[in-house]
């Protein structure tokens, strides 16, 4: 059996990454593919990008990749450019939009927010309309049939579902959880290329990692939205929630 380990929403966090990337090499998974958004909100992108680079697979772009290496006239985020310089501002700008194989005879269709863009937010909550859309393909694939297996990040919340034979993914977050203060990522196992049916399953895997260290991190390099930052980090509640 063949094993990927997934992960995404690494947001400039290299403690967690680190962490998860232990985690992966101890459990001998040789394959890793990430969803996405490997830098802000922390500190570290540069060195993410860097890391990423070296010991991912494949690569797809998220939101804050796409956005980060467009012009802005937002100061946080001339900070982050800064810190990645233009190289690596290239490198985001130019990744693709997303990836698909077939395994133990299932079309997999792996993504950053949805089939169709990288802003499109859905989620576990959200009505199973909208959650059954993230099945459908797109202009981005090369098969137009629905995939019997979705994932994506985004969302920061971690998760399965199943809807009539198809099952729907998250693999959370590794720097930025909005659920659990502990880095998350997934990994897939079967039979890799193959489109006879066997055995197939995905495990959800919670890592602890040094928050603290993350957070000096953050206040050595004077990185903005600080406050927001550590809070998420923390108590793993969204700096947006109300209430």
């Amino acid at each position: 059996m063949d094993r990927i380990a997934v992960i995404s929403d690494i947001h400039g966090n290299l403690p967690a990454l680190q962490a998860v990337l232990e985690d992966i090499n101890a459990r001998h998974v040789a394959m890793v593919y990430c969803l996405g958004d490997l830098i802000g909100k922390g500190p570290s992108s540069d060195l993410v990008v860097d890391l990423v680079q070296r010991t991912c697979d494949k690569v797809i772009k998220g939101n804050w990749d796409d956005f980060v290496s467009k012009p802005s006239e937002f100061e946080a985020v001339h900070w982050h450019q800064a810190k990645l310089g233009p190289e690596r501002l290239t490198f985001l700008s130019q990744l693709p939009f997303g990836i698909e194989w077939y395994m133990s005879g299932r079309l997999i269709r792996l993504f950053h927010a949805s089939p169709r863009s990288e802003y499109e937010r859905i989620q576990p909550w959200d009505p199973e309309e909208r959650r059954m859309s993230l099945f459908e393909s797109s202009e981005h694939y090369e098969q137009q049939a629905p995939a019997d297996v979705a994932g994506y990040g985004d969302v920061h919340n971690a998760y399965v579902q199943n809807f009539a034979g198809r099952t729907l993914f998250n693999a959370g977050s590794v720097g930025n959880p909005l659920e659990i203060p502990q880095a998350s990522y997934a990994i897939l196992e079967g039979r890799l290329n193959s489109k006879e049916l066997a055995a197939f399953s995905i495990q959800l895997v919670r890592v602890h990692y040094d928050i603290e260290l993350a957070i000096k991190q953050a206040v050595d390099e004077g990185m903005p939205d600080l406050e927001a930052y550590v809070q998420e980090l923390r108590t793993a509640q969204y700096r947006g929630k109300k209430g």
